[in-house]
Parts: C-alpha cells; structure tokens; sequence
C-alpha cells in the first residue's frame, strides 16, 4: 500500500487552513533532498528589535526593503578620551571621560544594495540624505558581494591574513562612533537595508531560497522579507501559513501554489466506486469541525513601513461562538490595509476548512495529485486533495475545502500613530554669546557668559572651543539643546521699565520654521516665563502671534528687566534674539574651571557634525552678573538754604522681587554710593556716601556751576559693588 500524502506546518486544523511546505512521503520526493536536519533556529518577528552578538547567531536573508537589528560579528576595546575642567579659584575639578567606539554589525546573508537611515537606540542616528547626527570617523558599508575586499580597519587590528572579508554577507562598518549621546556605550542599532530596489514576489523569494528547486507564480508580494530558519521550510514557512499557500506536485517536480486559484478539473461521480470485490462501498463521507475550534479572532504581526519599520498588528474577528484567538508572526513590510485583508483570508480559510469530504475511486483517480484544487461533482466549493492512498483496490482521496475566491475586507485600516523623530540635515551651526544678569536668586560671584546653539530641524549639536590669545582652540564641552534664537526684523522703540509695553511690539524671525513661541499668563510670567534677550535688554512677552512660516509679533513687554532698561535705546535691525530657558543654555568658560575678566574678550567657536567651517562668536565681557543695577527713584528736595537734599532707592543684584514693602538684600559687603555731578563730559564733582542720600547744598552748587554759561548739570548715581561698579541713574539738575 502507497500512501502520498501533503503535510500541514504551522496551525493546529491542518489541511489547506494554514498549510505549509511539507515533505512528500512516499516515491514522489526524497524529503531528505529539501529539507536538511534542524539547526540553530532563525529569526523571527520579535527577534529583529535586539542588536545581537552571540556566538552562533543566524544571519536572515533580507528580501526588499527592511529594518534589522543585525549580530555584531567585530569590535574594538572602547576608545577613552580624558578630560579635566574646573579646578580654578577655589573650585574642585572635575574629570570626565567620553568614549568612542569601532565595530562592525551584519545586516543580512545575502546582497544588499544599500542601507538609508539608522537608529541608535530608538533614535536616528544617520538621515536618509547619509547624513549622521552623531560624530564618527568613518562609515563603510560592505554590500555582501562575493569579490568584495577585506575592511582596512579590521585588517590592521587583526592582521589581513587573518581577517575575513565576509563574503556573502552584507555588513557595515563604524569607525570611531562617539558614545557621549548614548551614556558611553555602545548603542542599539538598527537598519533600513534595501536589498532589492522594488517589492519582492513570493515567487521570487522561494526561487532563491530553494535555489531553484521549487517553482511557483502568482503568489502575492511583499515590500520586505527576512528569512531565516533551519531549512527551506522554516525559512518559508511564515509566508506559507500567512499567505495560504500550498505545495503542489506534478511532472515537473514541486512547486507552491496560492489556495485562491482556479480548479485544475472536477472529480465526477462516476468515478465513485460503488462495490469493491464484491462488497458495497460507501463511498463518499462528509466530515466537520464545530464552529468553535476556529479561532474567533485573528491577528497578523507584521513590520508597517508607515511605522518607519516598527510592528505593528492588523486582529480581524467572526461572529458566534469560541474564544480562541490565534496570532500569525509575519516578519515581513506590509501596508495595514494588506495586513488586515490577510488576517482576514486566514481566518476565512479556517472557517471554511472546516468542512471534509473522503472519496473512494476507481483506479483512474490515481492522476489527482495531492495539493491540486478540484471541484467535486455534486458539492459546492473548491476542494483542496490532501492526501491520496491506494486502498482495497479502490483510490481513497481526503479533500478539505478551501475558499472560492482571494476577497479582501474593504481598505481602510489604520497603521496608527508614532513619535518620529525628524529626519533633516543638521545644516550649518548658529552661535550667539550673552553676557547675563544673574537669573537666579543669591549673589553671582563670576560673570555668567552662556552660549547658546541652534540650527535647523535636524541640528543635533555642536563641540565648543575657546579661543585663547595665541588662536589655539580649547574644547569646553558641548552646546546644550537647541536653542529658540533667531533675529529682530525691526528695531524695537524705547519703552517704559515700570509698566507693560501695550504701546510697541517686537517682530522677529526665528532660525527654523519648527521652532515656536507661545503665549504666558500672568502665573507664568511670574515664574519666569518667556524671558528673552533681544540685543542687551531682557524683555518677556505675553503674546505671541505666528505671523509667517517662522516669524512672530510678540507683544504685552515687561521691558528692562533684571537692570537692563540701559539697553532700551540701543537697539537695531537684525540684532539677536534668544529664548533664555535654562536647560538650553552651556556655559564654556566655567567647564574650563575658568572666569571672564572684565574688559577680556571672550572668542567661541562651535562645530558640528552638519558644518562644514565652524561657527564663530565674540564678546567683550563686561560681568552683568557683578554690577549692582542702577538706583530708582532719584529725587531733590529743597534743604530751604539754596540747596538739595538728594535721595534714591537702591536695587539689588541679589533679589529682584518686591516682598511686603521691605527691603531687597543689599548683596554687597557694604552700601556705598558713587555721586558725581557732570557738565558734559567732564567731572565737576565726585564723593562717595554710605547711605542712601547726599546733601548737595548751595556752595558746592554755586562752585559746579561757575561759568557754564547756563548750561545744566547731570547728577550721576552708582552703587559700588563688591566686585564691581553698578550702572548709574541719571538725572537732570535744575540749571
């Protein structure tokens, strides 16, 4: 007795529902020849999110277009860099080590024609146009031709007699890659390879996995494929189970055929056998599963490129009974709509696959070969041959039904949403440098020289380097986050420092259209919001107005603050303007360990990956944070001899908010006031006070004024400060 009979692999209802390649047994193909021994297993869905590097490891097939973990098959030691900052005037220094890294990570076991982006650790490390984000020395990518040379790096570390040059497998090298935006490790990486430039049909996969011996057409596509596994089965079988497909066996040898496809011929009833030897036969039996072993929901896990490659799950449902819910892993690029039509066949052919028929022939159905489609006459629906046995003299044939058609649900399914990170070129650097006030509460014992460094969307950073005396650049570390900075589109007119600006507005253009400003209430202000530096005057607005793609009318000024209402009258066209939020702004100097001198001149230069000459940037320090801020107040009353009793109240660098009426924190060692009167430029008097108030009486009067001729006198008030001369509050003497 000889039995021919097609395997199912994969789902537990057998038959056409989810069939697979399975071994012929019997004479028609020698099982041994297509499917080896098992071996290490291969890749599957959930595998292809981890970066890998154990021994052993297989290496999938890449088909289309993928995102892939890849193995790490090469490294390095990690490369480490010293460096020691701080440590000057009674500061502790402090050390810190960046690392840097060469390694090398395979893609796929076949040729790839090119790799697009790549994420370190979920974020994009190099965009489509090639270019990185993060700084290396070299990237290579070796695309898995059989000629292609050994890497020079790996050579000189290994020797070239001992290096591979790994051909047949696509694999990319990373030369030097910085670690300091990965906590000094090395990253995650994952890869857009593009292995073929369009869609791959199934056809063709199967072709170049079996490497020919097994054939097929019409089998459907995928945008991208990684195969891996033991055997052809295992590498096949995803698509097999997701795809419906089948195998077929005929004068030409195997091949793979789709469920959903034309009968090949109808079995009639005549070729029922009624009596065999003599003995009636039944010859035809009926078969079902109940309703509840089909599960009651399906879903396919699969890579949505509308996702950039991520997973993502397409779960269709029936109606009636049961509640066993059944899963396909897919580790293949398709849409949602194609995801969601193919959970939808797959749970259409278990429904339908239900139903069997058992037919006893006569000889001649001996040429119905398993795996064929055929019509039975008499019973509605195609009919899938699944197993055939010569029986008693009789033919016994076992069929399952299979659907009648490929249908699809309607389109419309979703892929859903994700955090993408903006894939744009980093572009050129833009530097500015600020001389601040202090902006916090106590007492700045330094000048507090920041930077601050932007770009367009896709600027990542920047190194910083202090320009000393003799031009030698000195690294101080990196930018902070991208800053919102852009210019003043007019300049913006005087205002008052005591109340809000209602009258003027300050139109500026910010550095990229992505870039925002937004509105702040009365609370938010309070807590420092929207703060900016427009030129030297430190401003905050309350409204903001999108007026272009990256212009805004920012109105409701609080002008002058923090001292700077000296800066009211100088501003320009086009000068600076700055988001002051703290998290965005480097200090450079004092990652040296080292402080601005006053009248010093302060040169920065900045460089990033996108850059092709380096942003440069100068100050000349005049130590904001040191100067008490000009007195208020200013007034003159009569002493009744011909003289002035002169009186002010003092402002502090160590506190800018009234509390109960008191007094502000003197934040210097002493009160003390530097009083001058000016004709001109020139001195006519000059004396020091410790308090508040001077008594300017009518000799000294009569003496400053002696020959101007009717000319008026300034009177000039500073408060000296601990480190430095505060500005001074002026006002105009009666004549």
């Amino acid at each position: 007795m000889a039995t021919v009979v097609l395997t199912a692999v994969g789902t537990a209802l057998g038959g056409p529902i989810g069939a697979a390649i399975g071994g012929l047994i019997g004479n028609v193909f020698d099982h041994g020849v297509l499917f080896r021994p098992k071996g290490a297993q291969g890749a599957r869905l959930q595998d292809l999110h981890v970066q890998t590097s154990t021994y052993g490891t297989q290496i999938p097939k890449l088909f289309g277009q993928m995102r892939v973990a890849g193995t790490v098959i090469w490294a390095t030691d990690l490369r480490e860099t010293k460096k020691k900052s701080g440590g000057g005037k009674g500061r502790p220094s402090v050390t810190t080590y960046d690392y840097s890294a060469s390694f090398a990570v395979a893609l796929s076991a076949r040729a790839v024609r090119s790799v697009k982006r790549i994420w370190a650790d979920g974020n994009l490390l190099r965009g489509l146009s090639g270019d990185f984000k993060t700084a290396l020395g070299d990237f290579r990518l070796y695309p898995g031709r059989e000629d292609q040379p050994v890497d020079p790096l790996i050579a000189s570390r290994q020797g070239e007699p001992e290096t591979s040059a790994h051909r047949g497998i696509a694999y990319a090298v990373f030369e030097d890659l910085s670690l300091v935006d990965y906590g000094n490790r090395i990253p995650s990486l994952t890869f857009e390879v593009e292995a073929d430039e369009t869609p791959v049909s199934i056809d063709a996969i199967g072709a170049a996995l079996g490497e020919g011996r097994i054939g097929g057409a019409g089998l459907g596509s995928v945008d991208g494929y990684a195969a891996g596994g033991a055997d052809l089965e295992e590498a096949m079988a995803p698509l097999v189970d997701a795809f419906g497909l089948a195998l077929t066996a005929g004068e030409e040898g195997l091949g793979i055929a789709p469920e959903w496809r034309t009968p090949s011929h109808e079995i009639p009833a005549s070729s029922r056998c009624g009596r065999v030897n003599g003995k009636a036969l039944d010859n035809l039996e009926r078969s079902g599963a109940a309703a509840d072993s089909v599960p009651v929901a399906l879903s396919v896990r699969h890579y949505d490129a509308a996702r950039d490659y991520q997973a993502g799950v397409q779960r269709v449902t029936r109606p009636g009974p049961g509640r066993l819910e059944q899963g396909l892993e897919l580790p293949a690029v398709l849409s949602g709509d194609a995801a969601r039509g193919l959970a939808a066949q797959r749970l259409g052919s278990r429904w339908t696959g239900r139903g069997g028929l058992t037919l006893r022939c006569g000889w001649e159905a001996l040429c119905h070969q398993p795996g064929s489609v055929v019509t039975v006459e008499g019973e509605a629906g195609l009919w899938r041959i699944e197993e055939r046995e010569w029986e008693a003299m009789a033919v016994r044939l076992s069929l399952r039904r299979v659907p009648g058609s490929g249908g699809n649900l309607p389109p419309g399914a979703s892929s859903g949403a994700i955090v993408r990170e903006i894939d744009a070129p980093q572009g050129p650097t833009a530097l500015m440098l600020a001389d601040l006030p202090n902006l916090k509460d106590g007492t700045a014992s330094a000048p507090i020289l920041v930077a601050a460094a932007g770009g367009s969307a896709g600027w990542r950073g920047a190194a910083l380097f202090v320009m000393n005396e003799l031009g030698e650049a000195v690294p101080a570390g990196r930018t902070a986050a991208r800053a919102t900075m852009g210019r003043a589109d007019a300049a913006l007119p005087e205002g008052s420092a005591t109340l809000v600006d209602e009258h003027n507005a300050l139109l500026v253009t910010l550095l990229a259209p992505d870039m925002e400003l937004t509105d702040a209430n009365e609370l938010a202000l309070a807590q420092g919001s929207n703060l900016c530096l427009v030129g030297e005057e430190l401003i905050q607005f309350s409204r903001a107005v999108r007026t272009g793609s990256s212009s805004y009318r920012l109105s409701g000024l609080r002008r002058g603050l923090r001292g700077t209402e000296w800066a009211m009258a100088g501003h320009a066209p086009g000068e600076g303007f700055l988001l002051l939020e703290e998290d965005r702004l480097a200090e450079p100097l004092a990652a040296l360990g080292a402080e601005g001198e006053e009248g010093a001149m302060l040169r920065i230069s900045a460089i990033g990956a996108g850059d092709v000459e380096p942003a440069d940037a100068a100050l000349s320090i005049r130590g904001e944070a040191l100067k008490p801020p000009a007195p208020v107040h200013v007034r003159l009353v009569p002493d009744g001899a011909g003289g002035w009793r002169v009186g002010w109240t003092r402002r502090s660098r160590d506190g800018w908010r009234w509390s109960s009426g008191g007094d502000v924190p003197l934040g210097e060692e002493s009160e003390r006031y530097d009083v001058r009167i000016l004709r001109g430029a020139e001195v006519r008097r000059r004396v020091e006070t410790g308090e508040p108030a001077w008594l300017y009486g009518a000799a000294m009067i009569a003496q400053d004024m002696a020959g101007s001729g009717g000319e008026g006198c300034i009177l000039e008030i500073r408060q000296i400060g601990s480190r430095a001369m505060g500005r001074p509050a002026r006002l105009a003497l009666p004549a």
